[in-house]
């Protein structure tokens, strides 16, 4: 990132939790959402992203409650999750327990009949034909013009009302790259001045970072997906990792996930796409280097629908949150350990050799504290007998068994299809 934007402390070690709130409860509202804090929290989750809390165009709406991110008014909240007065009282609720709250913001369009459409007809682009429109075809919403200095002027108003009035942590940005970056670049000089803020930005465009803390890791995402259906192997998942390395800037902080509100609804859950590998690319999405991990709603189930995008579609919750331990787990290991920290130029991630590396991804984190061994077999091999051949040596703990290891070159390790190992060293 440029040296004009520093990312807030607070972030580097951040567990990242997606509300789809429609979804979440049989109310759907912000204060049925607020009995679910504690338990997120003793989860490990730091940061609440919630999707777009505004109000949702009539016009053109798809479905019967239509698209959170097709906006009628960037100043108040949408009705069916309650009122602004809810929404502030969840923002305290959550920080006092000690989370960071982010916001959904959809800067490139609005909704149909966002009031602006009759205030400020000039904010919008227009066709040949002089008629609002979108360059992408999504029907539900129509595309705002960055030349005009005026709109920008009202977009960073309109974001600043959620910092002033609510005192939110930060913005997920949707579709950051589809709008100008030295409108973030704007944005985000005159919010600082408010507040310290996390910007992530829905993207994979380098030169994003000049603006935004962490961008996305798709082409991440597309390529697990592809080794779990045989279409790739780990070399193909390590020529990613390598573009990353080299067209990234070293301390740029990325999303891994495995699911998000768009994977679920329109691609299936992570179960569909990555099937008993979903908790093992879990495991690296947490644990690989700049990596800000990403749960999603109802993933600690786990969740294995997919949830409808412009309906009232329950998550099915069952009162037994499954990989709650998992998560649990997985989450405060990045939390109580500096090595997993991002953006810490102390600590170096190696990828280790072994025995099996057709099928075995393995790696070190190491830092001056401690040193982190994460073994993950990516693929269906069992019974997979494996060494490693590079001369890590010491006693390693299982943060999942609590087993010891003494590990040399010597040592056998059995894994099974898709297994995963994490270990801390004594």
């Amino acid at each position: 990132m440029a040296e004009k934007f520093k990312t807030a402390e607070w972030v580097l070690n951040a567990n990242i939790y997606e509300v789809n709130l429609r979804q979440y409860t049989a109310n759907g509202t912000f204060l049925a959402f607020e009995e679910e804090l504690p338990r997120l929290r003793d989860m490990g989750v730091d940061i609440l992203w919630f999707m777009p809390v505004t109000p949702i165009s009539a016009e053109k709406r798809q479905g019967v409650l239509g698209s959170y991110y097709a906006c009628s008014d960037y100043t108040s909240v949408n009705a069916e999750f309650g009122s602004l007065e809810d929404f502030k009282r969840l923002v305290k609720a959550a920080h006092l327990l000690g989370f960071k709250v982010l916001i959904d913001w959809v800067a490139n369009h609005t909704g149909w009949d966002h009031h602006w459409t009759k205030e400020h007809p000039e904010f919008y682009k227009k066709n040949k034909e002089g008629n609002f429109y979108e360059e992408h075809g999504w029907i539900d919403v129509i595309d705002l013009d960055y030349r005009n200095e005026d709109l920008r002027k009202e977009m960073i108003s309109a974001m600043n009302f959620w910092v002033r009035e609510c005192e939110i942590d930060g913005f997920r940005c949707d579709m950051a790259h589809l709008v100008p970056l030295d409108f973030w670049a704007a944005a985000r000089t005159a919010l600082d001045k408010e507040k310290k803020l996390f910007w992530l930005a829905e993207c994979e465009e380098v030169a994003y970072h000049d603006v935004f803390d962490a961008t996305y890791t798709w082409q991440f995402l597309h390529k697990a997906e592809a080794l779990y259906k045989g279409e790739a192997g780990v070399q193909e998942l390590d020529a990613v990792l390598e573009k990353y390395d080299t067209e990234f800037p070293a301390h740029a902080l990325r999303l891994y996930f495995t699911s998000n509100h768009d994977e679920n609804s329109h691609s299936g859950s992570e179960y569909e796409r990555l099937g008993n590998a979903a908790k093992t690319f879990a495991v690296f999405c947490a644990t690989w280097k700049n990596s800000l991990p990403l749960v999603y709603s109802g993933q600690e189930m786990p969740n294995k629908k997919r949830l409808k995008f412009f309906e009232k579609d329950v998550i099915e919750w069952q009162g037994q949150f499954l990989l709650h331990d998992f998560y649990k787990t997985l989450l405060n290991l990045r939390k109580q350990n500096l090595v997993l920290q991002a953006e810490n130029t102390s600590i170096k991630t190696v990828r280790v050799k072994t025995t099996a590396d057709k099928h075995v991804f393995a790696f070190l984190k190491q830092g001056v504290e401690n040193e982190v061994l994460v073994i993950l077999n990516f693929s269906s091999a069992s019974k997979l007998k494996i060494k490693i051949t590079d001369g890590v040596k010491g006693i390693y703990s299982s943060i999942f068994s609590g087993l010891e290891v003494d590990v040399n070159e010597e040592t056998f390790f059995e894994l099974q299809g898709w297994e995963y190992r994490i270990y801390l060293k004594k």
